[in-house]
């Protein structure tokens, strides 16, 4: 690493280098990389499913459908890309917006958790609209659409360049939001998508990472609020605008991450660079979580879990607890461990203690437990202020081993009698590949839920019989597919 005087030094020279390895290699991957994994392919068909029934029941919340639509009302585009759910036909950026917004405004579908988490499947707002968009110019012109298989391809390399990013490197401790990792994943595959060239790509990746990049500040006390919902659309249809201009040649900037003083290195990573503990492949679809259980911050899945098995045996004695003991994990503590007022949805949803004190109360925890209604409970509040939180070193470790990347936590209930129920432990949540196999049935289930909010039982069978089966689905042309959720 440079030192002060070394980079002033630096400054007056004007030679152009070679694009950084870790944009060069990004720009690679999304270009050239064929997955090959039955696994990723199987994994990215549940993982489209999972996303799109999440969005369709997120256009339950006016809170989220008044964002959505074009940017100057009564704006549309022919042969524009539809947003499933709605009669929106719209151009790409906007589209990948919609899509986006819907998909992560509930939080209920896929997680990664590392150094960084996120959700991988925010990519799909831009890969969906694009795709959309590209089948229906084609199809104008005489040519072929998109397939679907085109879309799950996208989808696995999105996943694994955000992924991979977050693995060792904690964007959340330099105080950047994890949507900063779905732009750059976003604009990587679009730009495949546009047939855009290696070139073409490591432009376009370069342009997100000089893009000023997102604060947490809307996702932690005292200021949590709906961006965190709709941060992610914001940021993977900024993928599909910097795709676009790469695809028109826009030029890239080489050194973008390292370039001293003025790089996002030294800018805002403190100097350092990234570091990667494995090659891009498909290991992050692979690995992915699901949510299935709850519309729950992903740390506090298994927390969740543990309150509603405690539910029988306190759901009497509400009044009769003297203290409640949450053990967790570091990553939990940093982020949904949170005491004083909630204000609002969003802050009760990324909030440990709200959640357990809902699983407890009913036995349950659904997208409607975060509304106002729900919250004026005075029981919640009462609970809540009963909850210690301590640390458990080893679920800490054991989040961070690539072989396990557990999600644990226990809930102990103490009574003012001097009795307690047993410590009840959970660590790993129903949607860990640990739990795969007994995950699926229920994200098959979850999916035609939430699309019976929206569609006509007719319509909701068509999308499950596309779904359902791998083959047939990958070669479904993606204008097609679209259709399917039109209303």
């Amino acid at each position: 690493m440079l030192t002060t005087n070394e980079k002033a030094a630096v400054l007056t020279d004007n030679a152009r280098r070679d694009f950084d390895q870790v944009i060069l290699d990004i720009a690679k991957y999304a270009h050239s990389y064929e997955p090959e994994s039955e696994l990723a392919y199987e994994t990215a068909r549940l993982c489209l499913m999972d996303t799109l029934g999440c969005g369709i029941l997120a256009l339950r919340y006016p809170e989220c459908t008044k964002l959505m639509g074009p940017v100057v009302p009564g704006a549309t585009l022919p042969n524009g890309a539809r947003v499933p759910g709605t009669q929106f036909t719209l151009d790409p950026v906007q589209a990948a917006f919609n899509i986006g917004c819907m998909i992560r405004w509930l939080d209920f579908n896929d997680t990664w958790l590392a150094a960084e988490w996120g959700h991988p499947s925010d990519n799909l707002g831009g890969i969906l609209a694009v795709a959309d968009w590209l089948s229906r110019g084609r199809l104008s012109e005489g040519k072929k659409p998109l397939v679907m298989k085109d879309v799950l391809t996208a989808m696995i390399k999105a996943h694994e360049i955000q992924g991979v990013l977050a693995l060792e490197n904690s964007f959340n401790r330099v105080g950047l939001d994890h949507v900063a990792l779905v732009k750059v994943a976003s604009t990587a595959v679009i730009a495949k998508l546009f047939d855009c060239t290696v070139d073409e790509i490591a432009n376009a990746v370069s342009l997100a990472f000089v893009d000023g990049q997102a604060l947490r500040t809307y996702r932690h006390a005292p200021n949590t609020g709906s961006r965190k919902s709709w941060a992610a659309g914001d940021a993977t249809s900024r993928g599909v605008r910097l795709a676009l201009f790469a695809k028109k040649g826009e030029m890239g900037y080489p050194s973008a991450l390292s370039a001293p003083i003025w790089g996002f290195y030294d800018v805002l990573f403190k100097g350092n660079e990234f570091k990667f503990q494995r090659p891009f492949d498909s290991y992050v679809m692979e690995n992915v979580l699901f949510k299935i259980s709850f519309p729950a911050e992903f740390h506090a899945q298994t927390a969740v879990e543990c309150a509603i098995k405690l539910h029988p045996q306190v759901r009497d004695r509400l009044s009769e607890i003297d203290k409640i003991v949450l053990t967790t994990h570091e990553s939990a503590i940093r982020i949904i461990d949170k005491t004083g007022p909630l204000h609002n949805p969003a802050d009760r949803d990324h909030c440990l203690q709200y959640m357990a004190a809902i699983g407890l109360i009913f036995g349950e925890l659904t997208a409607d437990h975060y509304e106002n209604n729900v919250a004026a409970d005075p029981r919640i509040d009462a609970l809540r202020a009963k909850m210690q939180t301590v640390e458990n070193k080893r679920y800490s470790k054991d989040y961070l081993d690539p072989e396990k990347r557990s999600i644990a936590n226990a809930v102990q209930i103490f009574f003012k009698d001097g009795s307690s129920t047993e410590l009840v432990e959970v660590e790993y949540p129903l949607g860990h590949r640990r739990r795969r196999n007994e995950g699926i049935p229920e994200l098959l289930k979850k999916l035609t839920t939430n699309l019976s909010t929206r569609f006509p039982a007719k319509q909701v069978q068509a999308i499950n019989e596309a779904c359902n089966k791998q083959s047939e689905l990958e070669q479904m042309p993606v204008n097609q597919f679209i259709d399917l959720f039109v209303i």
